[in-house]
């Protein structure tokens, strides 16, 4: 029923009343967000809890009983609690490409706007700066739901001590770009991993144009705004941040794309459990007949459901590979923590890379 005209001054002195209300009890909850941070700051104790953090979201969604939708609350307690780290404590994030691509959209929706973003030209470096100190936690890609593992996450994994503490996935959208329309273009510009997203269109709607790989979508946008024959395959962001109009949208040939980006930081700040969890690890195997199996065995025989196994060269004997996997649960757990022991009698290393809440959900379904 639509309000008759006379109601709508009440309804806007209610809609008023209300904002009253909010503005006084998120101050107070800022306040008491504040006092947390304080006992955290004096006990070491990290900021950012990814295990508070999930138990957060699950009480507003059994709270909800609506007209809001699940995402916009999530939305807005999203910013909420970047408000809430900014009090606590600043925060710095470190990711992989500039501001408008996909790595640094999918730290905001994780970390809101109140936090410090700081970005680097690879993700070799995202480790590194969070390994110095330089930044508090770091935001990788580490598996694409068309194209598999990327590697230059896996290799980084090689060489750290960092954990990973948290998850989240992304919704991936290309958008083809230029200031010329399609049957102009000669050259497209983005990353070789995208380029592998779009394969089919590509081959379907620009057959014999130049694929050039460069090191990011947003480098790509740069580069093809001021190149008159010249397109680039990236976020709606960088189209915006480039005023370059989008020609074509939606060109991933799979329309359920997603990215799985992963939150790292350094092994103190690791996730406590949080009842939904994943835990990854990587172990090498020895070389004699049947070692992998062996490996695997003790999960089966627990009933651990093994979500991802990948193999890697181990960089450090000719021939000798480190497998990846992920797991369902905690490390924590007895199950687990009895599996974890029967492995290492059978690998000749093995180390886990993090115990975190597993998302369920695409931060921007």
């Amino acid at each position: 029923m639509q309000p008759a005209p006379d109601d709508l001054p009440r309804l806007r002195a209610e809609i008023d009343a209300i904002d009253g209300d909010l503005v006084r009890l998120l101050n107070r909850r800022a306040e008491a967000a504040r006092r947390i941070g304080a006992s955290k700051i004096a006990k070491g104790e990290a900021i950012f809890v990814p295990h508070r953090e999930q138990d957060v979201f699950n009480k507003l969604s059994a709270l909800n009983a609506g007209p809001l939708s699940e995402h916009s609350l999530r939305a807005i307690w999203r910013e909420v609690m970047s408000a809430s780290f900014a009090l606590e404590q600043p925060l710095t994030i470190c990711h992989f490409g500039q501001p408008g691509a996909f790595t640094h959209l999918a730290a905001k929706l994780k970390f809101g706007d109140s936090v410090g973003y700081v970005h680097v030209e690879d993700i070799a470096t995202v480790f590194s700066e969070v390994e110095k100190g330089h930044a508090d936690y770091g935001v990788v890609p580490i598996e694409n739901s068309t194209d598999g593992s990327i590697t230059d996450t896996i290799d980084a994994f090689l060489a750290t001590h960092l954990r990973i503490v948290s998850e989240l996935h992304l919704k991936i959208r290309h958008h083809l770009m230029s200031r010329s329309p399609r049957e102009a273009i000669r050259r497209v510009y983005s990353r070789h991993t995208v380029f592998g997203q779009c394969r089919r269109w590509i081959a379907a709607n620009l057959p014999g144009v130049e694929l050039v790989e460069i090191v990011s979508t947003t480098k790509a946008a740069e580069r093809a705004a001021h190149e008159p024959d010249a397109a680039a395959i990236a976020s709606e962001d960088a189209a915006k941040t480039n005023a370059l109009p989008i020609v074509a949208s939606d060109i991933q040939d799979n329309p359920n794309n997603i990215t799985r980006f992963v939150v790292i930081a350094r092994p103190e700040r690791a996730a406590q459990p949080s009842s939904n969890d994943k835990t990854s690890l990587m172990f090498g195997v020895q070389d004699r007949p049947g070692a992998l199996y062996d490996c695997l065995l003790p999960f089966h025989q627990a009933g651990i459901n093994l979500s991802r196994i990948e193999s890697r060269p181990s960089r450090r004997r000719p021939w000798e590979y480190l497998f990846f996997i992920d797991l369902l649960g905690h490390v924590s757990e007895p199950a687990i923590k009895l599996a974890l022991e029967a492995l290492g009698r059978h690998a000749s290393t093995v180390e886990v890379l993090g115990s975190y809440p597993r998302a369920e959900r695409a931060l921007n379904d």
